[in-house]
């Protein structure tokens, strides 16, 4: 199955392409779109639909995970949001591709085992899952591999991301080796 994840952003959209196979996930793309918050909306919406039409006609996904909207404080935010969010559904259901939404707390959860996780977490994990070697992933791409993850994990039936990925240890072997790598990152009440 081949899923795209989008992280939508009224300034930056991430999206990542992941094919998974026999338990195996490869990565197949990932990458930002990024925008100048003085450009109108209406310019960023087509900019949006006109990348993820790309995608789509490049990769031809079986489907499109989307993180779902969270409210906040400020509304104008909100409602770009839900812009760009309907503008990805848009263009995948123009494409014939189904879309699937999930919240942020799943996706965390999916990918590191805590839906509480920070993005350093979940940036580690997505690193660590599809064996990325780069240190320079955009936090928005490594959201949206996150998202086509958790789908992946969501119709496979798989929960706690590395089940199907062969290393030493388990899931708190993988948290250690964060916990080492990052020791700055690390809270400590003394």
């Amino acid at each position: 199955m081949r899923i795209i994840g989008v992280d939508p952003g009224s300034v930056v959209t991430g999206i990542g392409v992941i094919e998974a196979a026999d338990g195996k996930v490869k990565l197949l793309d990932y990458g930002v779109l990024k925008m100048n918050s003085k450009m109108p909306m209406t310019v960023r919406l087509k900019k949006v639909y006109d990348c993820v039409i790309r995608k789509l006609s490049e990769y031809k996904p079986d489907e499109l995970a989307i993180e779902t909207q969270f409210y906040g404080k400020n509304i104008q935010s909100t409602l770009k949001l839900g812009q760009i969010k309907g503008t990805v559904i848009i263009a995948a259901l123009n494409s014939y591709v189904n879309v699937v939404e999930y919240s942020p707390r799943e996706i965390k959860k999916s990918v590191t085992g805590s839906g509480a996780s920070s993005k350093q977490q979940v940036q580690y994990m997505v690193k660590t899952i599809l064996s990325m070697r780069s240190d320079n992933i955009p936090g928005d791409a490594s959201d949206a591999l996150a998202i086509a993850l958790c789908h992946n994990y969501s119709v496979n039936g798989i929960h706690g991301s590395l089940k199907n990925k062969k290393q030493k240890g388990n899931l708190r072997g993988t948290w250690k080796e964060f916990i080492d790598n990052n020791p700055s990152k690390i809270y400590s009440k003394k």
